[in-house]
């Protein structure tokens, strides 16, 4: 991977965790204890609870892809960056451009999500 590549990966991974560090900001507002309110019958009492779990989930998404990233940034520099855990091959350019976390090559992740 030239310099070129893995700055242009920097920057991109650079953007990805400033939204996900901002979307972690508006989630973590909304996750609001849940008031047992006098003026909600049990069903609008469901639904809070339905959207407060939504919003727990959306968080605990964006915090793992966080920590991905930043992990992945750190590595950027060193020669295990873009290259396959399993077959040690190199990481296709274009896959670390949508997926810049990405620690395994497709054909490598493939066989994985099967076994």
């Amino acid at each position: 991977m030239t310099q070129q590549e893995k700055q242009k990966l920097k920057n991109i991974m650079e953007k990805e965790i400033d939204l996900l560090t901002t979307e972690l900001i508006i989630v973590q507002k909304q996750l609001k204890p849940i008031k047992k309110d006098c003026s909600l019958d049990s069903i609008d009492h469901k639904i809070l609870k339905q959207d407060q779990n939504i919003n727990i989930q959306r968080f605990e998404v964006a915090q793992k892809r966080l920590n991905k990233l930043k992990s992945a940034y750190l590595r950027i520099e060193s020669n295990e960056y873009g290259i396959c855990k399993e077959c040690e091959e190199d990481i296709n350019i274009e896959r670390l451009k949508l997926i810049p976390e990405s620690q395994y090559c497709i054909d490598c992740m493939n066989e994985l999500d099967f076994k």
